[in-house]
């Protein structure tokens, strides 16, 4: 997973871009665990990786929308 490592470096082009690429990532992400969850077999120490892997999307996507949205002082 490719993780920005500095935000504020890169244009806002360039974060919305990447933006729609983690998005991605954790929608395949969402799907992967619920068919690995759907099999009675399924591995739980993969599960718990791949739900890890998700939080960490998240948290990224939210650095990147925060960044992207103006602040508005009301």
């Amino acid at each position: 997973m490719n993780a920005p490592t500095d935000i504020s470096m890169k244009t806002d082009e360039v974060l919305r871009v990447e933006l729609e690429v983690f998005r991605q990532q954790h929608r395949d992400l969402d799907e992967a665990i619920k068919a690995l969850e759907a099999t009675s077999t399924a591995d739980q120490l993969m599960v718990k990786r791949l739900k890890k892997q998700k939080l960490r999307l998240k948290d990224i996507i939210r650095l990147i929308e925060d960044r992207l949205t103006p602040d508005i002082i009301a």
